[in-house]
């Protein structure tokens, strides 16, 4: 049976699979011949499976559910992991973070979250480029690209603009940029990212997904590579509101399924104002107005709001995310990540700030010649119980805004555009956050949508959220290639 790759969600697939109508080997190798035909043009992947390894997966996986051995809900259904999840060496994927310095790195297991992801009997068809260390190198270094992977593009517009800003609109934003690129043009059904601040919510907006970043803390991320172990947390990109949830649901090892599931009965949703929680100016009468359609088609198809809400931005924070970002990435991130293989070329950040210098024709090449955050962080001088107390202030102050607005204005989710400083107050706060789509920009054709946000450990109302939004909104964007 043929299938839209650019349109299908796994929900569906793994109906088709139930009523034997494909096999997890065909549909594997339709995807196969969607990379074939467009990877070269957008860079997504920095890492694709072996061919012949790959359909040897999928088709135990067909035997499996020939048996009746059915080992989760997304059984034999194809994914593609951001390139800081850990593969063992014998999946034939490399796993660098985007640097020439994990080059030749090799595992003899799979990180916690990959392991799950197979023992539920998932597929890895490859892993995606990103952000190199998730941006934990150099300031003003473009979304998307890393030294390893080179610059990843949208399939929506193509060509990054020449001087074009890190988030300005052709870029394709966020440092899970190859996850949801490969999503979004096809490549796979669903895609695992990780979110420090904005890493998921930004790519997912400007490609048309439906994506979640759960509660920091509450996934084992041993054999994950992140930017902190205080913000950081890894998520799911998908086409369909049903497919993250259920992706969710096999990484949080609970189900989300409720009777209120389809319905707004005990949702309230606060919507901040988009002339004041817009990081695009330029645009804001489209953004604005269809903003305000979507608000509209919510509140016409049932949903209890308040619009608009008053919050304050970020600047009321204390400025400490990178003090943090530094000492948890030196102190905690890169040595765990360096311990998940049995043989890595760099022991510390100072080996990998050695590397850069000698090899800096490949490591850093124009215009990405500096590594002035990863030399930061070799640098910075804070103790630990300066960062604890920085961490508690910034979470305390995150956590008193959002709450504060939560509980004056009586609402469970907080909306913002995609396109918003939003993501940093979750991030700070430790709260899940979420996003949808909504349109494209008429002049270049790149989908943006909202960002949402819910309390600590609250990805049930979140996913509540996303499936009656995706009932009630337009069909999301589709790229044509």
């Amino acid at each position: 049976m043929t299938v839209n790759v650019l349109t299908i969600n796994a929900v569906d697939l793994q109906q088709l699979l139930e009523e034997k109508k494909t096999t997890s080997a065909h549909i594997v190798e339709t995807y196969l011949a969607q990379i074939h035909r467009y990877e070269p043009a957008l860079n997504a992947l920095i890492s694709p499976a072996p061919r012949d390894q790959v359909l040897k997966i999928a088709e135990a996986r067909d035997d499996e559910r020939q048996k009746g051995q059915i080992r989760g809900p997304f059984h034999g259904i194809p994914i593609i992991l951001k390139d800081s999840f850990v593969t063992a060496s014998e999946l034939g994927m490399s796993t660098t973070a985007g640097s020439h310095a994990f080059v030749g790195a090799r595992a003899s297991k799979n990180g916690a979250i990959t392991q799950r992801l197979i023992d539920a009997g998932m597929i890895i068809l490859g892993k995606a480029n990103m952000t190199e260390f998730a941006g934990m190198k150099m300031t003003m270094m473009m979304p998307g690209w890393s030294a390893h992977g080179g610059q990843t593009l949208s399939p929506y517009v193509g060509k990054i603009e020449d001087d074009e800003k890190i988030l300005g609109h052709s870029a394709p934003g966020g440092s899970s940029t190859g996850s949801a690129v490969a999503v979004a043009a096809g490549f796979s059904p669903l895609a695992m990212a990780t979110e420090t601040v904005g890493s998921i919510v930004t790519p997912s907006t400007r490609a048309g997904l439906y994506a979640l970043k759960p509660t920091p803390g509450a996934q084992d991320t041993t054999g994950l590579y992140t930017m902190t172990e205080f913000f950081d947390s890894p998520g799911p990109m998908a086409k369909s509101a049903a497919d993250v949830r259920v992706l969710c649901e096999i990484l949080l090892g609970r189900l989300f399924t409720s009777p209120q599931l389809g319905s707004w009965q005990g949702l309230l949703v606060g919507f901040l104002d988009p002339k004041t929680w817009s990081l695009s100016p330029d645009l804001c009468p489209q953004l604005e107005e269809e903003y305000e359609e979507t608000i509209s088609a919510l509140r016409n198809g049932g949903c209890a709001l308040k619009y608009p809400v008053q919050c304050s931005d970020p600047s009321a924070l204390p400025t400490t995310i990178l003090p943090i970002a530094y000492w948890d990435f030196r102190n905690l991130c890169i040595p765990q990540f360096i311990c998940c293989f049995d043989e890595c070329p760099v022991t510390s950040v100072a080996d990998i700030v050695e590397f850069n210098r000698k090899n800096s024709e490949k490591a850093l090449p124009a215009p990405f010649i500096e590594q002035n955050d990863l030399e930061g962080a070799m640098v910075a001088t804070e103790e630990k119980h300066q960062i604890d107390k920085l961490k508690q202030d910034l979470r305390s102050a995150a956590r008193a805004i959002l709450d504060d607005l939560f509980d004056k204005e009586n609402i469970n989710v907080l909306v913002a555009p995609g396109d918003s400083s939003l993501c940093v107050h979750a991030a700070a706060a430790g709260y899940p956050v979420a996003t949808v789509p909504i349109g494209q920009l008429r002049y270049n054709g790149r989908p943006f949508g909202l960002c949402l946000v819910a309390k600590a450990d609250e990805e049930k109302t979140l996913l509540r959220f996303m499936a009656v939004y995706e009932k009630v909104a337009k069909p999301r964007p589709v790229p044509t290639f």
